[in-house]
């Protein structure tokens, strides 16, 4: 069973909610944060739709939960949000043509035919992933601009482990190896 839940600011019961930060500073905060790069798809039924976010974290190991938001004014939210099922690919730097493709608006993300496919369930995915985890949505939560979905993992695949992850920090994407690591 799907359940959702509604956030809203204003009557969060704290007196700082209504002057918190503004829609500039927040997203400016944030762009200090790296964040691993992952692209969302899912059908609902009416064509496959994808997008780009770097909001995706595991919850739980067991059960195996994850959660990603997605923004309303983003094209593909609808068919997303109203899902049963998704399908997360976890990116590397070999595929940051995904992740770019499914960050442009306007563009059909499903046109070449050659960079994605079904699963046997039918959701879109693509195989070029370095990790992919098929879901089914247990909850949405509407915050703000945005809804926050969680996941139940039902399978997932496992491509090329070689790769190094991608991630997206200070409106740039970078990649993550044995040059980034710290020696402590």
């Amino acid at each position: 069973m799907t359940m959702t839940a509604t956030i809203d600011p204003t009557t969060s019961g704290t007196h700082d909610t209504l002057d918190g930060l503004d829609s500039e500073a927040f997203p400016a905060a944030f762009r200090h944060h790296a964040a691993g790069v992952a692209v969302i798809t899912a059908d609902s039924g009416a064509g496959p739709a994808g997008l780009t976010a770097t909001s995706v974290f595991s919850v739980s190991a067991d059960p195996a939960l994850l959660v990603f938001s997605i923004s309303a004014v983003s094209s593909s939210a609808p068919t997303i949000a109203s899902a049963d099922t998704v399908v997360v690919h976890l990116l590397g730097i070999e595929q940051l043509d995904i992740a770019q493709l499914c960050a442009t608006s306007g563009v059909d993300r499903f046109a070449d035919p050659s960079i994605w496919d079904r699963l046997a369930t039918g959701e879109p995915f693509f195989p070029a992933a370095a990790t992919w985890i098929r879901g089914r949505i247990v909850n949405r939560m509407v915050a703000g601009a945005s809804t926050v979905v969680a996941v139940h993992a039902l399978e997932a695949g496992q491509g090329d482990h070689s790769a190094s992850p991608l991630v997206y920090h200070d409106r740039s994407w970078h990649g993550l190896g044995q040059h980034s690591a710290l020696d402590v």
